[in-house]
């Protein structure tokens, strides 16, 4: 099974780091307010960045190291990705 980490822009401009197995559904899920609490009044959301995964392990690291960034970097991350 793919791990998909990814990074949300929402609509105050922040970012949300999280990890699925089913990007749509995840999607939805923080659309409609059942999502991560830090998403719940932050909509509508844009995917500015994706990264699969081979297992749940892989994924939970790599988020966690992406958190761990400062906004800059983040940013840079996303931006590198759009080159």
């Amino acid at each position: 099974m793919t791990w998909i980490v990814y990074i949300l822009e929402c609509a105050d401009g922040s970012l949300y780091t999280g990890i699925t197995n089913d990007l749509e559904r995840r999607m939805r899920s923080h659309a409609s307010g059942n999502g991560a609490k830090y998403t719940r009044h932050r909509g509508p959301f844009t995917v500015r960045y994706t990264e699969s995964l081979a297992s749940k392990g892989a994924a939970l690291q790599r988020e966690a190291a992406i958190k761990a960034l400062d906004r800059p970097a983040k940013v840079a991350l996303i931006t590198a990705l759009q080159c």
